[in-house]
């Protein structure tokens, strides 16, 4: 007899297993990791992951390509949707301080397969964006010796006229990543050291270039005459932003190293905030001075600053410059393999990737097969891949992680709370929520004007608002993308269309607003929630439509891979599903250990998993 349609309850209990959330305790400082990095350590690492390719190779790639001077104005929007996202970060980086940045986010606050599908997301994003740092490095270390080594390759092994593949095979890039990974499988320590060293050459670099630049610069460069300030106009300077925002991604970094780092709860959201100021300056200066040294159509793309300096005479600049730009890209290289293989690693600790990954090295304390896995991975990528794929792949893989991120964000402050009971008579948080109404609720002063939302249970009208808020954010996007083209809508089908989105996105922002949400004062809370979020969601939607087809078809694919290894191996091993078995005698986290952490991430007290403990050090 051939099976049957599965039932309701089957059904529901798939549901519950695809939604079931990660409980987490903010007390916990148990680690199987070494708790060895400072505040200044974290934003140098950031730093050092930030500042590399999208200062030395995407200036001059936009400027040239897509925005022209406005390449500023690119860098400007970037770094305002980089801010939104950025302070998600710092309230999730301060309230989980483990290892797992984003995937993490997700898992306490949106469930198991949203978690799976942005921690397969974020290794995507790691893999390319180190193989496109270390073709950008590859390429510059070949101008200092008159691009002998791509004419070498070139004329012994051949070249092909491919999309999506470089000309030639990349083996210095694959090698530098290989050296790279080598350093970074010899501890937190020893590669933190090694990033300092490299950031603080780079830094007096950059210093060099903004003043050597500003006094060469040579404002008839932005006039008409050399084609105006914005050659490409307004989609031209979007499409930089979107490719721009590319060189802002170096900051998840500092979330990822939570766990080694020694006073997480302080020293994360310090660093992601003075991290993204300190690269954001430096960006807009950069690219500043690059199109007032020389007019943007006379640049060249893969080595734009150096070259500039050599098309003004001052080689032995070019050359100084050149030396920083590899100092740079090898920092946020080895900021790209530490912080990859421990996603993989906060993975497969929850039982969602494969084991393996799991490993800690007994002497380094580093995920040691990760690091081994990833960094010949991210060389066969660089060994084949064109730097522009690479580019464009990472901004639409980190822009549709900061999208979830600030979903979750939203999520979290409307999320109900434990019951004030179970937090036992002496908690002063008990004492605040007994007095206070319940976190998804109507707001009682609203209760009068807004009853027939009152009516829902809590949660209920949080959940469909917050549903139709991305819909309409991203029926928006695709009006003002696509409106006048793809979509062929007569004006008055264009203005109709924006105008229904529009009304669509307030009214859900209002509906959201109108709820209680959690408050507290014990750790950092993003700012006028939902409205930070929600613009964080709109612009990151909008920079992800400006890529081009082929990228949105990759990352489809990889997505489905994503979901075959979820439900062929991660929902079945996931540590969540194995608590659930029937006869397992795992111990579950009494409600007042529950109490200890996050509140609004705690789930219903019947589906309450229990309390999942860091794996000992092998």
């Amino acid at each position: 007899m051939g099976w049957g349609l599965p039932n309701t309850a089957s059904l529901a209990r798939f549901c519950q297993k695809l939604n079931r959330l990660k409980p987490l305790e903010e007390s916990t400082t148990e680690t199987s990791l070494q708790r060895c990095l400072s505040t200044l350590d974290l934003i140098l690492l950031g730093v050092g992951a930030t500042v590399g390719s999208g200062l030395y190779v995407l200036s001059g790639t936009v400027a040239k390509e897509m925005a022209g001077p406005a390449v500023l104005v690119s860098f400007s929007i970037a770094a305002v949707a980089s801010l939104l996202a950025a302070l998600c970060y710092v309230e999730f980086g301060a309230r989980v301080p483990r290892t797992g940045s984003a995937y993490l986010f997700t898992y306490v606050s949106l469930g198991e397969l949203w978690a799976f599908l942005v921690g397969w997301n974020v290794l995507l994003e790691y893999l390319f964006g180190g193989a496109a740092v270390a073709r950008a490095s590859s390429s510059y270390l070949d101008a200092i010796f008159s691009h002998r080594i791509r004419n070498f390759t070139m004329a012994h092994v051949g070249f092909w006229q491919v999309p999506f593949l470089a000309q030639f095979p990349d083996f210095l890039a694959a090698g530098v990543i290989l050296l790279a990974s080598t350093f970074v499988s010899c501890g937190a320590r020893v590669s933190s050291w090694l990033n300092h060293i490299l950031l603080a050459m780079n830094l007096l670099v950059i210093l060099f270039i903004i003043i050597l630049g500003f006094v060469l610069a040579r404002p008839h460069n932005w006039s008409a005459d050399e084609g105006g300030f914005a050659p490409f106009g307004f989609s031209g300077i979007m499409a930089g932003a979107a490719t721009c925002f590319y060189a802002f991604l170096g900051f998840g970094v500092i979330t990822t190293s939570s766990e080694e780092a020694q006073n997480p709860k302080r020293a994360v959201p310090m660093a992601i905030i003075i991290t993204l100021g300190l690269v954001a300056g430096a960006y807009i200066l950069v690219s500043t001075v690059l199109t007032l040294i020389v007019p943007w159509h006379r640049l060249e793309p893969d080595s734009a600053l150096a070259d500039a300096f050599y098309q003004r005479g001052y080689s032995w600049a070019a050359f100084i410059v050149a030396a920083g730009a590899i100092c740079a890209m090898n920092t946020v290289l080895l900021s790209d393999i530490f912080t990859l293989p421990r996603i993989a690693y906060a993975m497969a600790t929850d039982g969602l990737f494969f084991q393996v990954f799991a490993h800690v090295h007994p002497r380094m304390q580093v995920p040691i097969v990760g690091i081994l896995v990833f960094g010949v991975l991210m060389a066969f990528l660089a060994l084949l891949l064109d730097l522009r794929t690479l580019v464009q792949f990472r901004s639409i893989c980190t822009l549709l992680t900061f999208t979830f991120v600030a979903t979750s964000t939203i999520v979290l402050h409307f999320h109900k709370s434990l019951p004030a009971s179970s937090l036992g008579p002496a908690s002063p948080v008990g004492t605040e929520q007994a007095s206070a109404p319940e976190p998804g609720q109507l707001r009682p002063a609203l209760r009068p004007y807004l009853g027939f939302l009152g009516g829902c249970r809590p949660g209920a009208a949080v959940a469909w608002a917050l549903g139709v808020l991305v819909a309409s954010a991203i029926t928006l996007d695709c009006v003002l993308v696509f409106g006048d083209s793809a979509l062929h809508l007569p004006p008055w089908g264009h203005t109709l269309l924006l105008l229904l989105s529009s009304v669509v996105f307030l009214l859900s922002l209002l509906v959201l607003g109108a709820h209680q949400q959690q408050r507290r004062q014990d750790t950092f809370q993003v700012p006028m929630v939902p409205l930070t979020p929600a613009l964080s969601i709109l612009l990151n939607v909008l920079l992800m439509l400006q890529l081009s087809y082929l990228t949105w078809l990759s990352l489809s694919v990889w997505l489905l891979i994503g979901l075959m290894v979820y439900f062929g191996y991660g929902i079945w091993h996931s540590k969540e599903n194995q608590q659930e078995l029937p006869g397992l005698t795992a111990t579950h986290g009494s409600l007042e250990e529950t109490a200890q952490a996050l509140q609004p991430l705690s789930q219903d007290p019947a589906q309450e998993p229990g309390h999942t403990e860091q794996p000992d050090s092998p």
